[in-house]
């Protein structure tokens, strides 16, 4: 992966700061740690995220895309935070800008199936990063 590639999935700027943490710059424990949680952590949240759209739970999809937004937030997870924050937006059912959408639940639960779809593909792409970047 090239470096603008790279760029675009993630903030380096804000897993600069992570990685500033680390005590060893050669062992990474600090950082590689918070990698490992965030990919076993995330195969969990996206069964929950599966579960919640089949249901049709729009409310529980809401919570856990804040929820994903966050936790890859803080790895400056670029694609991932971005679709995360579109599904928690949709599943409070206001627009970026927090205002109310005028959509049936089932248009939006058609745009949630096209953004969990889009999320498990941004979020194989972050993780084949962080495992690179970490030989894991």
């Amino acid at each position: 992966m090239s470096a603008t590639e790279a760029d675009v999935v993630v903030d380096r700027s804000v897993f600069d700061g992570l990685l500033d943490m680390d005590d060893d710059p050669v062992e990474r424990e600090f950082s590689k740690d918070i990698a490992v949680q965030y990919c076993q952590q995330t195969k969990g949240t996206l069964v929950d995220i599966q579960l919640a759209l089949r249901s049709n739970d729009i409310d529980s999809l809401g919570r856990l895309g804040h929820f994903q937004k966050g936790s890859s937030s803080a790895l400056g997870l670029r694609k991932v935070q971005s679709t995360c924050e579109q599904i928690q937006n949709l599943g409070r059912r206001v627009d970026k800008d927090g205002n109310a959408l005028l959509l049936s639940d089932a248009e939006i639960l058609a745009h949630l199936s096209r953004l969990v779809a889009e999320l498990f593909a941004v979020n194989r792409e972050a993780e084949n990063w962080l495992k690179e970047f970490y030989k894991m």
